[in-house]
């Protein structure tokens, strides 16, 4: 299993390039980020290089899919950060879909949002990039935004019908949101294109809330899929600790 920590969340005291020597020394592949726009892409693209680590996703420049009014906006920024990850390496960009509009009818922003996806597609297929769609829990982290039920996140993919636009599929959040995880994985795998983990209460390490990750982790691996999985918690303790850790439990799902 390919686990790609989330570098904004972990040896925060640390600059960028400290924090992926730690991760190389730690035995990780890959690694993860949010926006780019606010790092030295060339000094990221020199480290990575150097330590041999693959960027596994980062997040596309935002703006919201479910308002027809920013589409432009939202298709400028996408190509932008494909020409960020060209320059990286990286072939999966993380998007949000925006806050929930209230002068707009649900069904409109639905639509909305499906087209702004079906424009995205083919620039995303001819650069051979994927764009990964998050829901989101509206419980306790984003109240307000528009997308977090995983199935009607999936059936947006499946309209949008590309292989180059599928769901990130975070854990955590699914499990704050509507639980039933295993099942809903393993119906949907081939429209996920990469997950996130963090157990819930607390957003933080598996093992420390109620989320049973040896048992989904192996049914995710049971799946077939090959892709990443992004470590985005919170650690509870120290990050070398809790890396350590979750990487002991993901090799032991081949013991």
């Amino acid at each position: 299993m390919r686990l790609s920590p989330c570098i904004e969340m972990f040896f925060q005291e640390d600059d960028l390039p400290k924090r992926l020597q730690h991760l190389k020394e730690l035995g990780f592949e890959g690694f993860e980020f949010w926006g780019w726009e606010n790092k030295n892409i060339d000094e990221l693209a020199d480290a990575t290089s150097q330590l041999g680590l693959s960027i596994a996703a980062f997040c596309t420049v935002f703006a919201s899919l479910v308002d027809a009014r920013q589409r432009e906006t939202y298709i400028e920024g996408l190509k932008r950060s494909i020409d960020v990850a060209k320059k990286l390496g990286c072939t999966q960009l993380i998007t949000q879909t925006g806050a929930e509009l209230d002068d707009i009818s649900r069904k409109d922003q639905v639509l909305s949002l499906l087209d702004g996806l079906k424009a995205c597609a083919p620039i995303l297929e001819v650069a051979e990039v994927t764009l990964l769609v998050e829901p989101l829990n509206i419980l306790v982290d984003h109240k307000g935004y528009f997308l977090s039920r995983s199935a009607e996140a999936f059936d947006i993919i499946r309209a949008v019908n590309s292989q180059n636009v599928k769901v990130l599929y975070d854990v955590y959040h699914q499990q704050i949101t509507e639980g039933n995880l295993i099942s809903t994985i393993k119906r949907n795998i081939d429209l996920i294109g990469h997950f996130h983990i963090a157990d819930h209460p607390g957003r933080h390490e598996p093992g420390t809330g109620e989320i049973n990750y040896m048992n989904v982790l192996r049914a995710i691996q049971d799946t077939g899929y090959t892709g990443w999985v992004g470590l985005e918690y919170r650690p509870s303790k120290d990050s070398k600790e809790t890396l350590q850790n979750v990487m002991t439990l993901a090799e032991s799902l081949t013991a």
